[in-house]
């Protein structure tokens, strides 16, 4: 993904891309990468992220370009019904959707956008699972820090 512009997060430093006025992708980048918000869209995204940095709510009213295949946009759209502060696991949605838990796990690893599709709510049924594809490496710290900052504590 090559973004737009970079937002500083005490997560992570988020790379955001736009595609026609819409959020097409948020991700992880180096904290390195450092490109300003130019545009009013932009700007605005940068302040919902910022929100969402500040307090544990759900702040986002930009539309999102979702690209991914109809069953990914299915399990993306069951995350986007998780609440801040609550998870659910894999194999929860895996049965709403009748289908299986690696299939639910492989749609979130697809996931283009972090937080405003929000990924890191959902975990193994035994224990925090992995985190955009990761079990290792700083990508479960990140997903403990989000749902900790949410306020969900995990063993």
């Amino acid at each position: 993904m090559q973004p737009a512009f970079t937002v500083r997060t005490p997560f992570a430093n988020l790379g955001v891309k736009v595609e026609q006025g819409c959020v097409a992708g948020i991700q992880a980048v180096a904290n390195s990468l450092d490109l300003p918000p130019l545009t009013e869209l932009d700007k605005k995204i940068t302040r919902q992220l910022n929100q969402y940095c500040k307090q544990q709510t759900d702040c986002f009213d930009v539309s999102l370009k979702l690209n991914g295949t109809p069953f990914q946009k299915k399990v993306w759209r069951e995350l986007r019904r998780i609440p801040p502060g609550k998870v659910t696991t894999y194999g929860a949605i895996a049965e709403k959707l009748h289908t299986s838990p690696r299939a639910v796990g492989n749609a979130c690893r697809r996931n283009p956008v972090l937080l405003m599709v929000p990924c890191h709510r959902v975990v193994s049924s035994s224990g925090l699972g992995g985190f955009a594809g990761k079990t290792r490496g700083k990508w479960p710290g990140i997903k403990r820090k989000l749902l900790q900052h949410e306020g969900v504590i995990l063993d």
